[in-house]
């Protein structure tokens, strides 16, 4: 429990609840610590925060499209890393052809979540099918390898040096959002025992420190016969994930919480009834996020804060300044044409700055930051 230096008070003219009866001509604009776990101020504005007219340097949102990442890799760790700090790394893997050999990460869990295509994942713990829209959470040091139905484009996300959890639901209880019944588990069966040999060479490749080790056998070191224990990759798909609304209240990122690594968390935007209280806002509300850098990869739908975002690009707004809707969204911050969201989206927000390489660089739509300019 951090002990905050707190205390409550208002000036001037606020609205009486968060989100909710905001001023008549003013726009929003929340400030909190860690994120949007800790304490906060709302502030009411004459103009909307995101009303610059020149913006330059590198605090500035930036947006970039992987469909432009066009190489086609043979192995999980080829594929470029396109950012990263000390607690996390994110590649974007591209591959249609089956693995001949096995990888595995030394260096943390690793989170694969299925863009496009489908795929079959053999593992230390069995066999099973990735499809479109899934997470899958390998352990640390789990041998694993692909077998392709299909072209995959792979958001790949390591925990670094750490491990993937479940964020506390505390009130909501255990099945809330995700309910553990969903969650699929590898599985020892007539697949997994058909590609067992003893009699093949099987290359092994393990990442350690960002450096590829080989290990070579003469069988397939997939061998297991069994297993038990409370230790396991597992699968989730977004279809699978109940979000948390409010009818008057449009809830914080933070409350799409999906996985947590270290020092970084992973959150899912998946369709949503709009809040339907005449006075609730309908749209994400400007803010400062002063202590995450943040992420969003859009993998499918229209995103209905986002003005020219297409499935497969990510933008990211580093820490330090205020953001949130383009201003064609805030055309509908009141009053949807629409009851529910029709997107879905990853989001990684990291307490540590990201580093973008230049692989992703390559991929920038640089106008993006003059894209809040009132048209």
């Amino acid at each position: 429990m951090k002990n905050w230096i707190q205390t409550f008070r208002k000036e001037g003219t606020v609205a009486d609840q968060a989100h909710y009866g905001l001023p008549e001509d003013t726009y929003e604009r929340e400030v909190g610590k860690e994120g949007f776990f800790g304490p906060v101020a709302h502030f009411y504005h004459k103009n909307m925060p995101t009303g610059w007219i020149d913006f330059e340097g590198d605090l500035q949102p930036r947006a970039f499209d992987t469909s432009k990442i066009t190489d086609i890799e043979s192995s999980p760790y080829k594929s470029p890393i396109i950012m990263h700090n000390a607690s996390i790394k994110v590649r974007m893997l591209k591959i249609d052809k089956s693995m001949n050999h096995l990888v595995s990460n030394a260096d943390g869990d690793e989170m694969l979540f299925i863009h496009k295509g489908d795929c079959e994942v053999y593992c230390d713990y069995g066999h099973l099918k990735l499809s479109e829209g899934d997470y899958f959470m390998l352990p640390r040091c789990t041998k694993w390898r692909l077998a392709m139905n299909s072209l995959c484009e792979i958001l790949m996300i390591e925990c670094t040096n750490a491990h993937y959890q479940f964020p506390d639901k505390g009130l909501l209880g255990p099945n809330a959002i995700v309910d553990p019944a969903v969650l699929g588990v590898p599985a020892i069966n007539d697949k997994f025992k058909a590609q067992q040999n003893d009699n093949e060479k099987w290359t092994h490749l393990i990442k350690h420190k960002n450096k590829v080790s080989c290990q070579v056998f003469p069988f397939n070191p997939l061998d297991a016969v069994g297993w038990r224990g409370n230790l396991m990759p597992v699968r989730l798909n977004w279809r699978d994930i109940s979000p948390l609304m409010s009818h008057r209240y449009h809830v914080p990122p933070s409350a799409h919480t999906t996985f947590m690594g270290n020092r970084f968390i992973i959150c899912t935007f998946v369709p949503r009834l709009f809040e339907t209280a005449d006075k609730a806002l309908k749209i994400p509300f400007f803010h400062n996020n002063d202590d995450y850098d943040e992420v969003l990869f859009y993998h499918m739908g229209s995103f209905f804060s986002r003005d020219n975002i297409h499935p497969g690009m990510i933008t990211f707004h580093p820490q330090g300044f205020a953001h949130g809707p383009h201003p064609g969204a805030m055309k509908k911050a009141f009053k949807q044409d629409n009851s529910m969201t029709d997107e879905v989206a990853v989001m990684i927000d990291t307490r540590d700055p990201l580093e973008i390489t230049t692989e992703l660089e390559q991929t920038e739509w640089k106008e993006y930051v003059d894209s809040w300019k009132s048209k």
